[in-house]
């Protein structure tokens, strides 16, 4: 038990220290620009099907669960904002973080991870190559920038998802729709949801990245990088949620 907490204890001290490296390279000189664009295309372009299938089903699965409740009540009109505060506020920024914490965060560690392990950073420092700016700034960046971007993608692909679950009992208008949802909507719900979007993309980059660069000599420690980003990322993802309704609850 002591052994354990030790353990984790220093784990955290070592990304900790690892995270404040990222804030002092992320300021200097070269930058990575092009390898910036590419880990944005990577990580958001090519998650973007995923994303929106997932998206999809979660605005149509939220409505057709929550209509019958709302029928009874006579509140049947409510479903259109109550969908769209649901998935703006909390599901779909969740969501969409921990499907990026599991196709992101390991594919991050595992790539990093086999780099390790083949000397590849090793041998970009010999070649007078910064390997922490090249690999790990341009990654976290791009997390930081692509999550809140893939949230916003989910919110309005759940928002078409719910409609169409909406008129499969019924049929309402797309304007009638829409002009409801933004009738029920305030900058205070669309404000700290789009914050805490930005913290999960720099969890998810910088716990992939940490667990990547750090891992241990021999094949098999790429598949626990993987495992161990994947696993720690959501965790940090539930963490910084708890944190941010608690604050949004104290201030808001």
């Amino acid at each position: 038990m002591i052994l354990t907490l030790k353990n984790t204890f220093e784990e955290i001290g070592n990304a900790t220290l690892f995270a404040k490296q990222f804030f002092k390279e992320v300021f200097v000189p070269p930058y990575e620009a092009k390898q910036f664009v590419k880990q944005c295309y990577i990580i958001g372009y090519k998650s973007l099907p995923l994303v929106a299938i997932t998206g999809f089903i979660m605005g149509l699965v939220l409505t057709l669960q929550s209509r019958p409740t709302l029928v009874k009540f006579g509140a049947e009109s409510w479903l259109p904002g109550m969908v769209a505060l649901s998935l703006i506020r909390e599901i779909a920024p969740v969501i969409t973080a921990l499907i990026c914490a599991g196709k992101i965060s390991s594919g991050i560690g595992a790539e990093l991870g086999s780099m390790k392990v083949t000397e590849q950073i090793d041998a970009m420092e010999v070649s007078a190559i910064n390997p922490y700016n090249y690999l790990v700034v341009t990654r976290i960046l791009a997390c930081t920038l692509m999550v809140p971007i893939l949230v916003f993608f989910a919110d309005a692909i759940g928002i078409v998802g719910g409609y169409i679950g909406i008129n499969i009992h019924g049929d309402v208008n797309f304007y009638r729709y829409l002009t409801q949802i933004l009738q029920s909507l305030e900058f205070l719900d669309l404000f700290p949801a789009t914050i805490k979007t930005f913290f999960f993309g720099f969890f998810i980059g910088m716990i992939g990245c940490y667990k990547g660069f750090n891992a241990s000599n021999g094949t098999e420690s790429v598949g626990k990088a993987a495992n161990s980003a994947v696993v720690t990322a959501s965790l940090a993802i539930f963490i910084i949620d708890m944190v941010a309704v608690q604050i949004t609850d104290l201030f808001f």
